[in-house]
């Protein structure tokens, strides 16, 4: 998965996947390091993970939430009373965390940000929560205002932000096509849109896009990269929702984003959606940033400050990579420190060096993309079902998906020893205790005898005498094939009781077997069955509906190549 997305940082997001669950292939990856959030509480729950190669990045610090009030690895200090060498800064101050209607360490505790820090930029790698839930608007709020007051608080400080992740948060109305069909139709307008509390603060914190409140005070400090690139384009959306189908007719909205400091708007030559990557009900979102960027008034290699100082010079690896982890890493996990995958046993001490030394970059190019929501939980699957967002300097990202098969080691074969040995005289082995007691059948073929089959008179007249010349011999055998072909009265019980099993099997198989589902009006084709969900009166009753994707218009359209119109209870078809 990660040669598909050729990067060098990759998030994801929503992982659902406990500390327990945790696998070799998901933490002792060969060349990379990896840094985990998971929910402290909700099994099963959110979840954010970043992952960096080693051979082109490397942080100099790591840390998990947003308000610093989460105790670090190995020590029982939180990330904000740690000694100010050992901390990312930028820290909601008292007078700010007062301000939330709930306690710090709760929002922190939902693995729901993991913040690395280069000498570059600090990167954060977040899962906001989605708007679903009335019960849940006071946490949503509580999380966007402390993820607002980090990011100015580390631009005050004079640190560059990246900013990516699954914001669940459309900026504009382009960038929804829910919203663009209701304006259409007069449900609501474009002001009503951009008025709601968790959108107006999202976009005084991203500038551009002409969405930001006239009325704010506030000074946006982020850039939308991609719609940098892309200004006006339309269907530019990153989550469809699956239990619709609604991905075939890009039906959609722009929720996952790479957002950047004001002042790196020239740091990024590219950035996109790879709408073509599946596995998951969101997209990657990527962005490529220069081998060569503006850093303190002068020109740097990106790997110079993608590293800790002195790694690299003009963009060449002076040092050799170190086994040493910040005390976030997932490799300094007890139930994977001092541990190595497969493939590193079997790799030589002189093949690595001569693989560090054949993976010096010649270009530099980085580039930053995004495959959110692993479709089933695991970064192997990547599947979660899963989120990402990723670095790389290998070029552009590949468009389309290639097939990829996870390697397993392979089990060694028992030997097996000759079995066949000669049973003592008058013991059964143990075959003949499994062996089916049938009878085995001999059959052999013999020439066929009229006199011996049980031939009614009327056939006796017309074949007794066919064997009178050689010349009939033909005629002979055809005979005797439609005797013993022709249907007769079985008088083996056996037979008997063997043809009355079978039409009782056939009988209650017809009385059990499934009514086949309905054919839509539109295109004549099986529909699918689903069940009602939404509270009232109908929930949990199961319908049809026509199998084709919703059309880029989200409604049901008759005379199109998109969902029809049809639906049927079930109730309703199973009485017809």
């Amino acid at each position: 998965m990660f040669d598909i997305l050729e990067g060098d940082i990759i998030v994801f997001q929503e992982t659902k996947i406990q500390k327990r669950d945790l696998r070799d292939d998901m933490v002792l990856i060969p060349g990379w390091d990896c840094f985990f959030s998971l929910p402290r509480h909700k099994k099963g729950y959110s979840g954010v993970v970043i992952y960096t190669r080693c051979s082109a990045c490397s942080p100099i610090r790591a840390e998990e939430g947003l308000t610093g009030t989460l105790s670090s690895p190995g020590s029982p200090l939180p990330y904000r009373e740690l000694p100010e060498d050992d901390q990312i800064g930028g820290y909601p101050t008292p007078e700010q965390l007062e301000l939330l209607p709930i306690d710090p360490v709760t929002i922190d505790s939902e693995g729901r940000c993991v913040i690395l820090e280069f000498p570059a930029f600090v990167l954060l790698g977040v899962y906001c929560p989605a708007n679903r839930d009335e019960t849940r608007d006071v946490f949503r709020a509580a999380f966007l205002n402390v993820l607002d007051m980090r990011v100015r608080n580390l631009t005050a400080m004079g640190k560059r932000v990246v900013l990516m992740g699954d914001m669940n948060i459309s900026r504009e109305v382009i960038d929804s096509a829910h919203v663009i069909e209701a304006i259409r139709k007069g449900k609501t307008t474009e002001t009503e849109f951009l008025s709601s509390p968790s959108r107006r603060l999202f976009n005084q914190l991203v500038g551009g896009g002409g969405a930001r409140a006239k009325d704010s005070e506030d000074t946006p400090v982020l850039l939308d990269v991609c719609r940098k690139f892309h200004p006006d384009r339309l269907g530019m959306y990153t989550c469809w929702e699956q239990r619709v189908n609604a991905r075939p007719g890009n039906y959609g909205a722009r929720i996952d984003y790479v957002l950047c400091s004001v002042d790196m708007e020239d740091w990024f030559t590219e950035s996109n959606i790879q709408e073509g990557l599946m596995g998951s009900d969101h997209c990657p979102v990527y962005g490529i940033i220069n081998d060569t960027v503006s850093c303190r008034n002068m020109n740097t290699n990106i790997l110079d400050i993608m590293n800790p100082p002195g790694i690299f010079r003009a963009g060449i690896r002076k040092q050799p990579l170190t086994s040493s982890s910040l005390p976030l890493s997932g490799r300094l996990i007890p139930e994977f420190h001092r541990r190595r995958s497969l493939k590193d046993m079997f790799q030589t001490a002189s093949g690595a060096s001569d693989r560090m030394t054949n993976q010096l970059p010649l270009a530099s190019q980085l580039s930053i993309s995004c495959d959110f929501h692993e479709p089933n939980s695991s970064v192997s699957n990547l599947k979660k079902e899963e989120k990402d967002t990723s670095i790389s300097n290998k070029g552009q990202p590949k468009r389309a998906l290639e097939n990829w098969t996870a390697l397993s080691p392979a089990k060694r074969a028992k030997k097996v020893g000759n079995t066949t040995s000669t049973a003592a005289k008058g013991q059964q082995t143990l075959a003949s205790f499994v062996k089916q007691s049938r009878p085995r059948q001999t059959f052999t073929l013999e020439e066929p005898r009229s006199e011996i089959l049980n031939v009614p008179d009327e056939i006796k007249e017309h074949t007794g005498n066919v064997r009178a010349s050689p010349e009939s011999s033909y005629l002979d055998n055809s005979s005797s094939i439609y005797l013993m072909e022709s249907p007769h009265t079985p008088t083996d019980p056996t037979e008997v009781g063997e043809r009355a099993i079978s039409s009782a099997k056939e009988s209650w198989a017809k009385l059990f077997t499934k009514k086949a589902p309905p054919r839509c009006e539109g295109h004549d084709e099986p529909c699918i069955l689903l069940v009602t969900k939404k509270p009232g009166p109908n929930c949990g009753r199961s319908f049809w509906i026509c199998p084709r994707p919703l059309g880029p218009s989200g409604n049901k359209e008759t005379g199109t190549p998109w969902r029809c119109s049809t639906f049927i209870w079930c109730s309703d078809w199973k009485s017809q």
